[in-house]
């Protein structure tokens, strides 16, 4: 049987991101070397993220390969090395792509690429500190931000969706939950759940069906008949 150590060529891919604004017009750079033989290549979008390019400069490098190898890949992003080492994808896709927090993991797009491209090849993930003179990272790193420069003939980041935030006050159904920008539902109050005496009472909340998050607003508030008759409002 053959030692697949001796068939399989081993590959090294360096890549590096940029986005200037972030979010913004954005790129990749990437070398690839075999044998001694480096090429390079790059490409620019109009508008994307800093995070993407990274996972995307890698994806791109390794789909580029036309049979199994063994990479060495090499990038400045501890997002990317992480991801993969840390275990981060694996626990994602257990949770349906979900965070810890339970908020919706981003690039999701992206990261399911770099999945089918790791059952392919055999890789491993190599943090190297940026811009600290390292040659092929301070190369690639010129070819992503070149790739973007001119601004003209970019490509469409067609996976790219721009970041969901949650508003600073919760006012109504559909609003984002602050916790896991999980959009919130609005839930009709039990009397039972009522206390006596209070001033007042909230007729409905605001809840998230994620992780069970409540919101109180203030056009839910109802106050007691009694303190209607002492004119409190």
């Amino acid at each position: 049987m053959e030692d697949w150590r001796y068939t399989t060529p081993n590959i090294e891919l360096f890549s590096d991101g940029s986005a200037d604004p972030n979010p913004g017009p954005g790129g990749y750079g990437i070398i690839l070397r075999y044998n001694g033989i480096s090429k390079e290549f790059s490409r620019g979008f109009s508008l994307t993220t800093n995070n993407r390019m990274e996972i995307m400069g890698i994806v791109c490098g390794l789909e580029m390969l036309k049979t199994k190898s063994n990479v060495h890949v090499y990038t400045d992003s501890n997002y990317v090395v992480k991801a993969v080492n840390d275990k981060w994808i694996e626990s994602w896709i257990r949770k349906g792509w979900k965070t810890s927090t339970g908020a919706q993991v981003q690039n999701i797009d992206l990261w399911k690429r770099l999945c089918d491209m790791l059952e392919k090849h055999n890789v491993t993930f190599n943090w190297i500190k940026g811009h600290d003179g390292h040659p092929e990272n301070e190369r690639c790193d010129i070819l992503a931000k070149s790739s973007y420069a001119d601004n003209e003939s970019l490509c469409v980041d067609e996976g790219y969706e721009p970041e969901k935030k949650a508003p600073q006050k919760i006012l109504k159904e559909g609003d984002l939950c602050k916790k896991c920008l999980t959009p919130v539902i609005k839930k009709t109050t039990s009397y039972k759940s009522l206390k006596r005496n209070k001033a007042y009472h909230f007729e409905y909340y605001l809840l998230c069906p994620n992780c069970k998050a409540m919101y109180m607003v203030e056009d839910a508030k109802v106050f007691s008949q009694q303190d209607n008759q002492k004119g409190l409002f």
